[in-house]
């Protein structure tokens, strides 16, 4: 079992810079991959970014440019660095680890809201 803890959620103004951090409960085996996810209110539950055990990321459009995502395997975290916010990006933000052999781990959301 991995339970995964996300911090960092808040209030920002548009154009404001928000980093959300994840930390897992247990080191992380690979092969694996380590995501956020958004949801905002009345919208499924969107991937926004992820990278994998080996190094590849990936980006929703919508973010591509603002959003960098990064890990520390020898502290368990993943990191979401999120630049030039709007307020489209206001939803409910989920650390994700997929793992291989042992299954699909959630946390429990921090909330960002961005004000125009």
């Amino acid at each position: 079992q991995v339970h995964l803890v996300e911090s960092g959620g808040g209030l920002v103004q548009a154009g404001g810079s928000l980093r959300l951090s994840c930390a897992a409960s247990r080191s992380i085996f690979s092969p694996n991959v380590l995501g956020w996810y958004r949801q905002a209110p009345g919208k499924q539950r969107q991937l926004i970014a992820a990278m994998a055990s080996g190094g590849n990321t990936n980006y929703a459009d919508s973010v591509k440019g603002r959003f960098t995502i990064s890990r520390d395997n020898a502290k368990n975290t993943v990191d979401l660095q999120m630049n030039s916010l709007k307020p489209e990006d206001t939803a409910v933000y989920y650390c994700n680890a997929k793992i291989m052999g042992l299954g699909d781990y959630w946390g429990k959301g921090t909330l960002v809201t961005v004000s125009s």
